[in-house]
């Protein structure tokens, strides 16, 4: 993996702390936003530098959290009001790009 700078994760937590309740974003989309080149380094951020952080609405691309999360994870999301339809998030309503057009991730 490439070294990730102070500047990054400081970019990253920014991202993930503005994901508003109800609302899930991608590694992917976050790691756009932030300028880094793969999702794989939001991951890593997020698995050692989040305990203080919304880290249940950061979600993998398909939807489908990892098994080892996915209980938790699940249950959290859905007590904040967010679709899920067989253990997947429903993106298309609850998906919050930080960096560009899409929905807002927010629903009425």
């Amino acid at each position: 993996m490439a070294a990730v700078t102070e500047d990054q994760v400081e970019a990253v937590r920014a991202l993930v702390a503005a994901i508003p309740p109800g609302a899930v974003s991608t590694y992917g989309d976050l790691a756009a936003a932030a300028g880094l080149s793969s999702p794989r380094i939001v991951g890593w951020i997020m698995r050692t530098d989040s305990a203080d952080l919304p880290w249940h609405r950061v979600v993998p691309a398909s939807g489908r959290p990892s098994p080892g999360l996915r209980a938790r994870q699940l249950t959290r999301l859905r007590e904040e009001g967010v679709r899920i339809v067989d253990d997947r998030i429903d993106l298309k309503s609850h998906r919050m790009r930080p960096d560009g057009p899409g929905p807002t991730g927010v629903p009425d």
